[in-house]
C-alpha cells in the first residue's frame, strides 16, 4: 500500500527547468529518488538506471522529457517512467510529490522506492488470428516480444531459439566470461508464461514466406502473421591448418561456450592462452582473464581496435590491457596451430607467419561474425546481401516482404544519423538490436505510427568502461581528442568533414550520452569547433528531432 514519505533537506520543490537531483527517503533504509523539473511539473522516480544500476543524477535531461543513462544510453520517459531506448528493460517507478507544512513528501509503496524499479505489465491471455513468429533468443528477441506485450498486442507469440536458455545479457559473455545462465538470463520463464509468449527451444531450418510457415529441424511447422527474424550471428572460424582438427580450441557466442573455455582454465589458472583478434570481444575476453594466466592477443592491425577507434585510441586500449600483463603481438598473421607435445589431440601452440611460436593451453578466436542466415540461402522469395544479411527499411521491415521483419546481427538498414545519409548498414551492437526489436513490434502492433529514430550506443570493458555512440558507415577522416588521454581519461570525436559522425569516451560521463542526445537533433558541435576546447556539455539541447 502507498504511504507519504518524507525527502530528507528539501523544504519547497525549488528546481529549475532542466534540473535533476537525488534526494533521500527518509524511513527507508538507502531510499533515494531522483527529482526532476520539466516546464512547470516536478517528476519523482527511480533514482538509479534499470539496467546496471547507473545513478540517473548523472544522466542527461532533454526538452521532450527523455531521460539517458550516462553509462549505456539507456532512456527514459520521465513522465511515466517508460522505457523509450535499450538497454534498459523495465521501467522507472513514478512516484507523486508534493510540498505540504514547509516539506516534500512522495507517495508510493516502500518495497517498490527501495527497489528503484518498477516491473512492466505484460501480463496477457493470447487471443485472436493474429501470430507472430520471433526467430532467435537474443537482445532483438527479447525487446520484440516485450515491446509487443507492452504495447497492447494481444495475438499470439512464439520465440523459436536453439540455445540452451532464454534470452540472456549476452554482454557478459565477453565481458565477464558468466558461465551461470540464472545470472545473465533477463527473464524467467515464469515471465514468458505470464506474457503468454511461446519459447521453443529448436532451430528454424527453412521458411516458406508464400504459405506463411517455418519449419524446424525437429519437424515442427508453424504457421505466421508476421515474423522477425533475429537469428543473430555466427562467429569465424580460421580456415587455417590445426584449427579445424586441435582441441581447446574455442569461439565464444553463448553460454556453452563460456563453460568449455572456463574449464579449459581450470580452478589453478595459470594458462598460456592466445587470443586471435585484436577488436571487442577479444580485449574484452583478454581484460577478464588476465590474471594469474599469461594471455597473448594477436591482431592485424598497428593497434587493437584500429578499424574502428584509429590507432591513436586503439594505443589507450592496449596500454591499459597490458598494465594488467597482457601481452600483445600486433601487425601479425597467424599461419597455423600446432598440437601439443603431451596430447597430440590438442593446441600447445600458435605459429605466426613471421615465425613466432606462442605457447597455449587453449586459443579463443574473437574475429568477428557473419549473419546467422544459413536457412534463407537457397531460398528465392528474399535476396540476401554480399554478407549474409538482409535489406531492410527504418521500420526494419525486409524489403519485399511486407509482413517480415529483419533486426540485429542480420539485418541491413538505411541509417540516418550524422554522416549516414541513409546509406545502408548493418550494426552488430546489443542496443541496436533491441532497438530495432522495439522498433519492429511498434510497426506490429501500431502499423500507423512512424518508426522512432536512435543513434546507435555500444560500450565494452577494456580495462576501464568505454562508451561509443554514433556510427561510420562512411568512413571518418579526422580525430579530436579532448581530456587527459594518457590518463585514459578522454572523449574521442570521429569526424567526416567537419561533422562529427561518432563518439568514443573514457571516464568523461555524460559525454557519449549528451552526445547522442544532440546527434539526435543534428545539434552537435562541429569538429573545429571541438578543437577549439568547446565542450558538448555546454550545448543546449533543441526541442526538434532532425534525424
Amino acid at each position: 500500500m502507498a504511504q507519504e514519505y518524507k525527502l530528507k533537506g528539501l523544504s519547497a520543490l525549488d528546481l529549475k527547468n532542466g534540473e535533476k537531483r537525488e534526494v533521500e527517503v527518509e524511513g527507508i533504509e538507502n531510499g533515494k529518488v531522483l527529482l526532476a523539473r520539466l516546464g512547470d511539473t516536478t517528476h519523482a522516480m527511480s533514482s538509479n538506471c534499470t539496467h546496471y544500476g547507473a545513478p540517473l543524477k548523472l544522466g542527461v535531461l532533454n526538452p521532450e522529457g527523455r531521460l539517458t543513462c550516462a553509462w549505456h544510453g539507456a532512456c527514459f520517459n520521465v513522465d511515466t517512467g517508460d522505457v523509450e531506448d535499450a538497454p534498459a528493460l523495465d521501467p522507472l517507478a513514478k512516484f507523486e510529490v508534493y510540498e505540504k507544512s514547509g516539506a516534500v513528501y512522495i507517495k508510493g509503496e516502500g518495497a517498490t522506492i527501495k527497489a528503484n524499479i518498477r516491473h512492466p505489465n505484460v501480463k496477457c491471455r493470447a487471443q485472436g488470428q493474429e501470430k507472430v513468429i520471433v526467430v532467435g533468443g537474443g537482445s532483438g528477441a527479447m525487446g520484440t516480444v516485450q515491446a509487443l506485450r507492452e504495447q497492447g498486442f494481444q495475438g499470439e507469440i512464439t520465440m523459436i531459439s536453439k540455445e540452451p536458455n532464454l534470452p540472456i545479457d549476452r554482454t557478459k559473455l565477453s565481458k565477464a566470461l558468466i558461465a551461470d545462465k540464472s545470472k545473465v538470463e533477463w527473464r524467467s520463464q515464469d515471465w514468458f508464461n505470464t506474457a503468454s509468449i511461446a519459447t521453443v527451444s529448436d532451430e528454424v531450418s527453412s521458411i516458406d514466406f508464400d504459405s506463411k510457415t517455418v519449419s524446424t529441424k525437429s519437424g515442427k511447422s508453424l504457421p505466421y502473421t508476421k515474423l522477425v527474424l533475429c537469428s543473430g550471428g555466427t562467429p569465424k572460424a580460421l580456415p587455417l591448418p590445426g584449427f579445424k582438427d586441435l582441441s581447446n580450441i574455442f569461439l565464444l557466442r553463448t553460454i556453452p561456450n563460456v563453460q568449455e573455455i572456463l574449464a579449459a582454465v581450470g580452478e589453478k589458472a595459470g594458462k598460456n592462452i592466445v587470443i586471435i583478434g585484436s577488436s571487442f570481444i577479444g580485449m574484452e575476453v583478454a581484460n577478464a582473464l588476465s590474471s594469474n594466466n599469461t594471455v597473448t592477443v594477436v591482431g592485424m592491425e598497428s593497434a587493437p581496435l584500429e578499424r574502428v577507434m584509429g590507432s591513436e585510441v586503439g594505443k589507450i586500449f592496449q596500454k591499459l590491457i597490458s598494465e594488467k600483463g597482457v601481452k600483445f603481438q600486433m601487425e601479425a598473421s597467424v599461419d597455423s596451430a600446432k598440437p601439443s607435445q603431451d596430447d597430440s589431440s590438442r593446441v600447445g601452440s600458435i605459429s605466426l607467419k613471421d615465425g613466432t611460436n606462442l605457447p597455449a593451453d587453449l586459443v579463443i578466436l574473437g574475429i568477428g561474425v557473419t549473419p546467422a542466415t544459413e536457412y534463407l540461402k537457397e531460398n528465392p522469395a528474399v535476396q540476401l546481401e554480399k554478407d549474409g544479411s538482409l535489406r531492410t527499411d527504418e521500420s526494419f521491415q525486409v524489403e519485399g516482404q511486407p509482413d517480415v521483419y529483419a533486426i540485429g546481427d542480420i539485418a541491413t538498414y538505411p541509417y540516418h544519423g550524422p554522416g549516414g545519409d541513409g546509406h545502408l548498414t548493418r550494426i552488430e551492437h546489443w542496443n541496436v538490436a533491441q532497438n530495432a526489436g522495439r522498433t519492429a513490434a511498434a510497426s506490429i502492433a501500431k502499423p500507423s505510427v512512424a518508426p522512432k529514430p536512435f543513434i546507435p550506443v555500444f560500450w565494452s570493458a577494456l580495462g576501464s568502461q568505454l562508451r561509443y555512440c554514433g556510427n561510420t558507415p562512411n568512413g571518418w577522416d579526422d580525430l579530436v581528442l579532448q581530456g587527459q588521454p594518457d590518463e585514459a581519461k578522454f572523449a574521442a570525436f570521429y569526424g567526416k568533414g567537419d561533422t562529427v559522425v561518432a563518439v568514443a569516451s573514457m571516464q568523461m560521463d555524460p559525454v557519449m550520452s549528451k552526445s547522442a542526445e544532440l546527434m539526435r537533433r543534428g545539434n552537435m558541435l562541429p569538429l573545429n569547433e571541438l578543437r577549439k576546447g568547446k565542450s558538448v556539455l555546454d550545448v543546449g539541447l533543441p526541442a526538434e528531432i532532425k534525424i
